[in-house]
């Protein structure tokens, strides 16, 4: 019996994969050139612009990043002087983390921005194309319980 082989450009985890990585790289030069921010700390700096307060630990759930990549876009970001660390009052290991003004004017400027990258995405697809991306997104959502 002859193995079988797995054609990476068909399996839809791959596929999935590339695609996300693709949209993000491609994200990630106008947050870079704007601001010189990495990944991480653009999730940082969003998941905070988004929520208001959070954990480190709610960060990395939200974000789906390991606990040192957080940690290290927190520190950055903190060095910029964009966001700023309180000890939560009944467990000193547990900080709350927001947003300071700079840093809420630098998410705030890249809302629209965001936003505009979003448009220009979807604008490369038809209406169909565009339901059924949102659908079948939705869908693979919650079989896997991420929604």
């Amino acid at each position: 019996m002859e193995p079988q082989i797995l054609e990476l450009e068909s399996f839809l985890p791959y596929r999935l994969y590339r695609l996300a990585d693709t949209v993000s790289r491609e994200f990630s030069r106008i947050y870079k050139e704007r601001h010189g921010l990495t990944r991480p700390e653009w999730r940082t700096l969003s998941g905070l612009g988004q929520r208001g307060t959070m954990t480190a630990t709610e960060l990395g759930e939200q974000s789906a990043m390991h606990k040192t990549k957080v940690s290290r876009a927190v520190a950055e970001l903190e060095r910029r002087r964009w966001l700023t660390r309180t000890p939560d009052e009944n467990d000193r290991r547990v900080e709350h983390l927001m947003l300071t003004k700079p840093g809420l004017a630098a998410y705030r400027e890249m809302v629209p921005l965001a936003k505009a990258f979003e448009r220009e995405l979807l604008a490369r697809l038809s209406v169909e194309e565009q339901v059924a991306v949102a659908k079948g997104t939705a869908a693979l959502e919650v079989a896997l319980g991420n929604k």
